[in-house]
């Protein structure tokens, strides 16, 4: 008879599994909780102490480490001595293991305290999961719930293969070491400010994408937390590696205005329209006039339900994906005749992001980490006048999503807001000053009037010739975060201009 070792915290589907093995001829040995279930629902499970011949001991704490569970595990069936050894030692083999793992996640969501958390690091459950993997010519290890059905299939069948047992062994190793990691980083986080002698990341694979940012590179989509699995919603075509990233820089800057009608337009990562209307037909529009021959090809962040109206204006350019709350039906007819079009929402009224507390890069050799870069809104509410002249309510408003959207735009940026749309951006430039002509310059190419705008930098202005250049073109109010040893000659030019001047006292530099 085999021999089939359950014990699981999380205990969906566990009943049914069991009782399809008992079916299949397995004899099932449990532990603890999962004992009571299976054996409330009939199944006639043998107790972990009879199989160790200790009762479980100090709180549960030391239950399954022992030789007749380990050595039922590990021991080789191919070795006619590890065969003798076992029966010479009464060692039952266990040609099974389905385990999975104490909630250390959901207790740190849910309390701090440490006594309750540290009871809730298994050991048992990881040495069995290891054990069960490193022997997988002979052992099949189950972690997932998801594989229940499959591997019961599998088993009715006769195709318990090599290759069944090796990928699960892959998925159980995973599933250890992320288990490792959460606890390694959490202990990092709360003793050493999340900065540790090891840093360890890791994510759920959600797809491959069809290849990396070039052809010749093969690249995947990974999660934190389920986030895409739970949200994002493909409605047509496949998001490639390359719209992945720009989606979510479009994501960013649009869901940074909470619940207004905000539509952000972006191109390689970067944003070349912006605008909050009362509707977002009217966001669009806006959006789409500071920049359309780089929109042609661009990613549409839509905070919001895209409906048929909408569609159909944004149907007469080419758009490479559009990624919304919501897309209507109606809207999806719209897009149909379109075949290179991609649409992608999150189910939702409005876009969302995740809420991630850490960032990183990678560079040659290794990567940075730091804290993630957030605007929070006292930034703005609280910026230091700096000049004579205050901003009036509609210059406080576009000073606001001037200084959002170039924390969110590749340094060094200007960005100039009028009337609640983005009018004009230069970014990823070596130089401020170049950043602001060339954002001017773009203005004026496509017939655009930066009269009365808004300005706002990410980092501060070293010299006053962009605060003299901004003046030529007519703006009104600027602000960035001060910080220069030439901040009064930047101060003293607003001043001689009659500009508004705020500053902040953060950077949001973005490399």
């Amino acid at each position: 008879m085999s021999r089939a070792l359950v014990s699981v915290s999380d205990k969906t589907g566990v009943v049914e599994f069991a009782k399809g093995l008992e079916e299949l001829g397995f004899e099932i040995v449990s532990t603890g909780g999962t004992l009571k279930v299976l054996k409330e629902n009939g199944i006639q499970a043998i107790d972990i102490s009879e199989v160790t011949k200790f009762p479980e001991m100090f709180d549960g704490r030391v239950k399954t480490l022992n030789p007749y569970v380990h050595g039922g595990i590990l021991h080789r069936r191919d070795l006619s001595s590890h065969v003798e050894t076992a029966k010479e030692h009464g060692i039952i083999g266990i040609d099974l293991v389905c385990v999975n793992l104490y909630p250390f996640k959901a207790t740190i969501e849910r309390t701090d305290d440490f006594d309750e958390i540290i009871e809730n690091i298994d050991i048992g459950g990881p040495a069995m999961v290891r054990s069960a993997a490193k022997n997988f010519n002979d052992v099949i290890i189950v972690t997932d719930p998801n594989d229940y059905e499959p591997i019961l299939e599998a088993l009715k069948n006769g195709n318990n293969t090599l290759e069944m047992r090796r990928n699960l062994m892959i998925k159980a190793f995973e599933h250890t070491a992320a288990y490792d990691s959460m606890i390694a980083n959490y202990m990092n986080k709360r003793f050493n400010d999340g900065f540790g002698d090891k840093q360890f990341i890791v994510g759920n694979k959600v797809c491959n994408t069809r290849y990396g940012e070039n052809p010749h590179q093969k690249g995947a989509l990974y999660e934190f937390d389920n986030f895409f699995s739970k949200n994002f919603k493909t409605i047509k075509g496949e998001a490639s590696f390359n719209n992945l990233t720009d989606i979510s820089g479009a994501v960013k800057i649009a869901a940074a205005f909470g619940e207004e009608n905000a539509v952000c337009i972006v191109k390689h990562g970067n944003p070349c329209g912006f605008a909050i209307r009362d509707s977002l037909l009217d966001a669009y529009v806006d959006a789409l006039k500071c920049d359309p021959v780089s929109a042609f090809g661009g990613v549409v962040a839509v905070n919001g339900v895209v409906d048929k109206e909408l569609a159909e204006k944004m149907n007469e350019i080419f758009l490479e994906v559009i990624i919304a709350g919501r897309i209507t039906p109606e809207a999806r007819e719209v897009f149909a005749s379109k075949k290179r079009i991609k649409l992608f929402e999150y189910d939702s009224d409005r876009l969302l992001v995740s809420d991630d507390a850490y960032d990183f890069k990678h560079i040659s050799g290794g990567f940075v980490y730091q804290d993630a870069d957030k605007v929070k809104d006292e930034e703005i509410t609280k910026a230091e006048c700096k000049s004579n002249r205050k901003a009036t309510e509609q210059e406080m408003k576009d000073l606001e999503i001037a200084y959002k959207v170039a924390a969110l735009t590749k340094s060094n940026c200007v960005v100039y807001v009028k009337d609640g749309a983005m009018v004009a951006v230069g970014m990823g430039m070596t130089s401020r000053v170049d950043a602001a002509r060339c954002a001017l310059k773009k203005a004026q190419e496509v017939g655009l009037d930066v009269t009365g705008a808004a300005m706002a930098s990410e980092a501060f202005f070293p010299f006053r010739d962009s605060i003299d250049a901004a003046a030529a073109a007519g703006v009104k109010a600027i602000i960035e975060p001060g910080g220069s040893i030439r901040d009064d000659e930047v101060i003293e030019a607003a001043n001689e201009h009659g500009i508004a001047l705020y500053f902040t006292g953060v950077r949001h530099f973005l490399h």
